[in-house]
């Protein structure tokens, strides 16, 4: 007796699932992503063995270059709150608008009676803005310190965290500058900081 033979028929895999989830992968990467920001100063950091992901909370940076310190702070209500201590110690008055202009401030490098014209630009043409450098002259005025010790005590109050301190130095940097940045974070027994280096090359 002849075997029935089964017609064949095409095998067909329904692809519309695997597209979604594709997309809301893609979709939610871009939206988690944080884009990459253009120092205010060019500093070729110096390179390492290690490589250490930064954090995106709790954390300040000290960039330096051509003789120059620029300061940074991750984290909205932090920066917030950083800038309405130093508004009291230096009688400064900042409107909620410039509070919100700062938040979104990735650097700044600009004596605090020069913060408001720097806010009031925006960020697209502050790329064009030579910016002076936040004063760090350990001898008069060094605003830099009163930067850093407002940020950690606003962190110890909002979040109840030590912040966490990084330079970010340029690898050309002349030492003398970057000891005064050092000797203005020992003032203030802040002898932990972390420094900003690109990962080294495997040698061929």
């Amino acid at each position: 007796m002849p075997r029935v033979k089964v017609p064949r028929k095409s095998t067909a895999i329904d692809m519309t699932a695997m597209c979604d989830v594709a997309f809301l992968l893609l979709t939610f990467f871009i939206l988690s992503a944080k884009p990459k920001t253009t120092d205010p100063v060019r500093a070729e950091v110096p390179a390492a063995s290690v490589e250490q992901a930064l954090p995106e909370n709790d954390f300040a940076t000290i960039i330096v270059g051509e003789g120059k310190a620029f300061y940074s702070i991750e984290g909205v209500d932090l920066k917030i709150e950083t800038l309405k201590a130093m508004g009291e110690k230096y009688q400064i008055k900042f409107t909620p608008e410039e509070q919100q202009a700062f938040a979104n401030t990735e650097s700044f490098g600009v004596p605090i009676v020069q913060l408001k014209q720097l806010l009031a630009i925006p960020p697209a043409n502050r790329a064009e803005l030579k910016q002076p450098g936040i004063p760090v002259d350990t001898n008069a005025t060094n605003e830099l310190f009163n930067w850093v010790r407002e940020t950690r005590k606003a962190d110890v109050a909002l979040h109840n965290t030590q912040l966490r301190v990084a330079i970010k130095g340029d690898s050309k940097e002349e030492y003398p500058t970057i000891a005064v940045i050092i000797k203005t974070l020992q003032k203030q027994q802040q002898n932990k900081f972390s420094l900003i280096t690109t990962l080294q090359q495997a040698q061929k």
